[in-house]
């Protein structure tokens, strides 16, 4: 019970910075939050572990918000954004069912680390990117209300807050450490700063359900009764690059829980828990996600050995969402900005890039894990650009394949270790 708690407040606060970055808003994230962490802990294949909202699901869902509101009309003119981008969801988690069903799971072992580090590369600059629009208004953006001097300010300063509070918690208060959430804590003391300071920054709106009537409502407004064959085929590439992600999101992350936990995904499973999670969220207007490294690493580092700690999550941030309601409506946008600068910067790969320049100084060590050679930056820095610039399914399958085949005529070398590699110390 304890452990539910203490990551419920990981997961309330990251759900509502992933709902507001998707573009949905902060109740569809901390929404999809409980609802992800509570079907999967029950269902999946990893027996302690957390799920909901991740970066890279949710950088996902920008693109496809992005098309809804601008280029659907051109290709469905009748659609409803929302309901156009809750058929996709449906459809990713039927694909992932799909996969579950022919077992597609083992593959996972094939992507090589390299491309794995440039792909999380990726997903941080382009959350920084879309940070940086909305905070400075660059590329036509309307950026946040009010003063532009104070949301600028509070978002660095709760950048700097999340990032240096672990290592000051842990100097301070060791006990207390592991039961205090950086993120939660930076997002207070922002929170209590701006007000008190009366700063004007625009806050965010957290839209709340009435009755058990209105909820129902919600519901049935969120499926569009008109979907036929078109929606189908307009749909079919998104939801194949929602549920690629999911797949490689999910299945990464069980890989390094494995490891701590010493025991076996069910893989098949897990895809399949997965599955049913994205198709409910869309029910409610939510947003995707994924087994989640920070959230699943905390329980076990927590002590949890039972399904009952993702359940509990889960069950935390549904209550939460009901008594922190008002609260929350308080917190400026910048805040939740620099969190996910924050986010940004956890998901980053920093260790290859360590490694290289040190390697560039002193010379390349041949030794496991102590440098990382020219080829490893090469496919480190393609998956990066092509996820920045392109696809980020594309990159990954692209590169993983060229991977392959340069391997065959020349000694391509992989990263070695791959707890760092696969983003123990990121954030989700």
């Amino acid at each position: 019970m304890l452990v539910g708690l203490t990551v419920s407040f990981v997961a309330i606060s990251l759900g509502a910075a992933f709902g507001l970055l998707s573009g949905r808003g902060a109740f569809a994230g901390m929404i999809s939050a409980g609802i992800i962490a509570v079907v999967t802990a029950l269902f999946g294949g990893t027996r302690v572990q957390c799920s909901g909202p991740t970066a890279p699901m949710t950088a996902v869902t920008v693109a496809i918000m992005g098309f809804a509101t601008a280029g659907l009309v051109d290709r469905l003119p009748n659609a409803a954004p929302d309901q156009f981008v809750n058929f996709v969801l449906i459809l990713a988690g039927v694909i992932l069912l799909g996969a579950a069903a022919l077992r597609l799971g083992r593959f996972i072992t094939l992507v090589p680390r390299v491309v794995i580090s440039g792909f999380m590369n990726g997903i941080a600059i382009l959350i920084w990117v879309d940070q940086a629009t909305k905070l400075f208004g660059f590329g036509g953006q309307v950026a946040f209300g009010g003063s532009q001097n104070a949301n600028i300010g509070l978002a660095l300063a709760t950048f700097v807050v999340a990032l240096a509070l672990p290592a000051l918690t842990q100097r301070l208060v060791p006990r207390a450490a592991r039961f205090l959430s950086p993120t939660l804590l930076a997002i207070v003391f922002a929170t209590i700063a701006a007000q008190g300071l009366t700063l004007d920054a625009e806050r965010i709106h957290v839209a709340g359900i009435a009755s058990v009537s209105a909820f129902v409502t919600m519901i049935a407004e969120q499926f569009p009764s008109d979907a036929d064959i078109g929606w189908l085929w307009v749909a079919l590439p998104f939801s194949i690059q929602l549920a690629g992600l999911c797949y490689l999101d999910t299945l990464l992350t069980s890989l390094v829980v494995d490891r701590l936990t010493r025991e076996t995904t069910h893989q098949d499973k897990e895809l399949a828990a997965q599955g049913v999670a994205n198709g409910l969220v869309a029910l409610v207007g939510g947003i995707p996600g994924a087994q989640a490294t920070i959230r699943s690493v905390l329980m076990i580092k927590e002590g949890a050995t039972l399904r009952l700690a993702g359940v509990m999550v889960g069950v935390f941030v549904l209550v939460e969402m009901v008594l922190l309601k008002d609260l929350v409506s308080l917190v400026p946008q910048a805040v939740f900005a620099g969190i996910l600068f924050k986010v940004g910067y956890d998901v980053f790969d920093w260790r290859p890039l360590g490694l290289y320049l040190r390697g560039l100084q002193r010379g390349y060590d041949a030794r496991p894990g102590f440098s990382v050679s020219h080829p490893e930056v090469f496919f480190i820095t393609g998956t990066s650009l092509v996820t920045v610039f392109w696809d980020l399914n594309v990159a990954v399958i692209s590169f993983a394949l060229l991977f392959y085949a340069v391997r065959r005529f020349i000694v391509v070398p992989d990263l070695d270790d791959p707890e760092e590699t696969l983003g123990v110390r990121r954030e989700d």
